[in-house]
């Protein structure tokens, strides 16, 4: 959820820190004194269009962060990982946006610097925005049929046609490789030939190659190693003077010292063993010497082995471990050229079974969808008759899927990752209207409303059964003066929503309605003051009941509260305590 926002030179706010909580979040104030303001700014933070112009007045820049934290397993680990920020704990991030007088900006997500497009595709895992001229997510089709299927209950068996879709397109890519015209297919069993018979010929080995460097780097420096081995023999055991013969002589002068003090006889063993040790030495590097000749015809014959393999190196691989993958790799596709026909009638009868199963599961997930929509349409027309709506017409219409190439996810005519149907939510917000899909109602509050009634009755559903597996929803609801045009038992319903809502997610609203205001878990008071001849806004956590009474009050009657105000901001709340 969305814990804190801190505003620096944003518009009228000079520096403002604002703490949010879990439940319904409620922001009130006077028209114009910067409630919209702090909506807007958490926009800025998660990717919105940066103008130099929100700067205030006389400041070098504005920025705006936002934390975000969980006690769940986070929804955007995932997004984390992708980018490169996983690791570690998970359970906070942190979005900062830096605008410059200059109208440059950078977005930062937990310290690092991240792309607008990156951080937009953040946003749908930590909140959703619905509000008068806001982008609103359910507004896509994908978003749509992701409600139903969540209404349905259908996670499981969507995963189940997910899983025979991937089998049945699997099996369609190797058919059209297998059913490629016949001269292509010769002319690929002709250059695999070639290459699967170079490498038979070649006999590589795996780590054959630095074999051959050791011996070559060997070879080509005979001479310098004989010098060295010669020398080293030579002062080691050869020589007059020699290491070993000069430790011979300790040892008996050792011996001589331990008749007379027994302390030194603790060294004998010692350096016996250190004689011993430098004898082997001298054993080796004779040894060593004998076998070293010169072999030119050798050395010819280790560059030559060299040179192929670098050549073979450059074709077919970076190592020799890959040489010898790929050769395993052009095996298999040999065979399966070379069978082509047994196999294209193998995979002809596998994707008969894998597309009648998909199928199978598909027309069920299609059933159940159809079912689930029906229950969700009526569902929705009663919330939407409580939020003053009575007239108002909601379907879900049903539609074949897109063919493939027209749509991105890859659908074909047959049925896509998602089943076999596309879904659409059409309105008809008023009598008479046809119906048309969300996109095109005109009025930001019913839109706003219709939105309510939907996460209402999802969210509803999925508490009243909770052996129903959902998929876990956004944890942050932001409704932007919801209440535009309605008033009364209207918005007293859309309180009781918004806090039916809030059991489940959180959830922020800018109101103007004290029936709505008075359900908040967390009452925030936004002003405008004057200081110093500036405006800037300011805001206050109402903790008391007298103070969020006194705010319900004025919301009420306006700049001049009475008594009578006060006592029905009061029953309200009294109201608002037993929903």
């Amino acid at each position: 959820m969305l814990q804190e926002i801190h505003i620096q030179n944003y518009a009228v706010i000079e520096r403002l820190s604002v703490e949010f909580a879990a439940g319904l979040n409620v922001l009130s104030g006077e028209t114009g004194s910067g409630k919209s303001i702090l909506i807007d700014a958490l926009g800025l933070a998660l990717g919105g269009r940066a103008s130099a112009e929100v700067i205030r007045t006389g400041q070098e820049r504005a920025t705006v962060t936002a934390v975000f934290r969980t006690e769940r397993k986070p929804a955007w680990a995932a997004w984390l990982e992708e980018y490169g920020l996983g690791g570690g704990d998970n359970s906070e991030i942190i979005l900062r946006r830096e605008i410059q007088a200059g109208g440059r900006s950078r977005l930062l997500v937990n310290d690092q610097p991240m792309t607008v497009a990156a951080v937009k595709a953040l946003q749908p895992f930590l909140l959703e925005v619905h509000g008068q001229s806001e982008h609103v997510a359910l507004l896509e089709t994908s978003a749509q049929l992701d409600l139903l299927d969540q209404f349905a209950g259908a996670d499981e068996l969507l995963e189940q046609v997910g899983a025979l879709f991937a089998r049945r397109r699997q099996l369609e890519r190797e058919v059209e490789s297998l059913s490629q015209n016949e001269q292509d297919r010769l002319r690929t069993i002709d250059l695999l030939r070639f290459q699967a018979q170079e490498l038979a010929n070649a006999a590589l080995e795996a780590g054959e190659d630095t074999r051959l460097e050791d011996e070559k780097r060997v070879l080509a420096n005979l001479e310098k190693i004989r010098a060295a081995a010669a020398a080293a023999f030579g002062n080691l055991y050869e020589e007059e003077g020699s290491a070993c013969s000069r430790l011979a002589v300790v040892g008996r002068a050792l011996e001589e010292l331990a008749r007379f003090d027994v302390t030194a006889a603790q060294y004998a063993e010692p350096l016996a063993g250190a004689r011993a040790t430098l004898d082997d030495l001298a054993y080796f590097l004779r040894d060593y010497l004998g076998r070293l000749q010169a072999n030119p015809e050798r050395l010819a014959e280790i560059e030559d082995r060299l040179a192929r393999i670098d050549r073979l190196k450059r074709k077919y691989g970076k190592s020799i471990e890959e040489i010898l993958a790929y050769s395993d790799e052009i095996q298999q596709q040999l065979s399966k050229l070379e069978h082509a026909d047994e196999r294209r009638g193998e995979v002809a009868r596998e994707l008969e079974k894998a597309s009648a199963d998909y199928q199978k599961a598909a027309s069920k997930l299609s059933v159940e969808r159809r079912e689930a929509a029906r229950k969700l349409e009526k569902l929705v027309r009663e919330e939407l008759a409580q939020l003053g709506m009575e007239k108002a017409r909601f379907q879900i219409h049903f539609a074949p899927p897109s063919a493939e190439g027209a749509n991105p996810a890859g659908r074909t005519s047959a049925g896509g990752a998602r089943g076999i149907d596309d879904v659409e939510f059409r309105i008809s917000p008023n009598p008479g209207e046809e119906l048309r899909p969300l996109e095109k109602i005109a009025s930001g509050g019913e839109l706003s409303r219709l939105m309510l009634a939907l996460k209402t009755v999802v969210g509803g559903t999925r508490s009243a059964n909770s052996s129903r597996t959902a998929r876990p929803g956004v944890p942050t609801f932001i409704f932007d003066e919801i209440d535009a045009g309605i008033g009364g038992r209207i918005a007293e319903a859309v309180g009781r929503r918004l806090k039916r809502l809030a059991r489940e997610a959180q959830v922020l609203c800018v109101t103007h309605q004290a029936q709505i205001a008075c359900f908040a878990d967390h009452h925030l008071y936004v002003e405008k003051l004057e200081r110093s001849g500036r405006t800037l806004t300011a805001i206050q956590a109402l903790q008391g009941e007298k103070d969020r009474a006194t705010e319900l009050a004025r919301m009420l009657s306006g700049a001049r509260i009475t008594d009578t105000a006060l006592k029905h901001a009061a029953a309200l709340l009294k109201q608002a305590a037993g929903a």
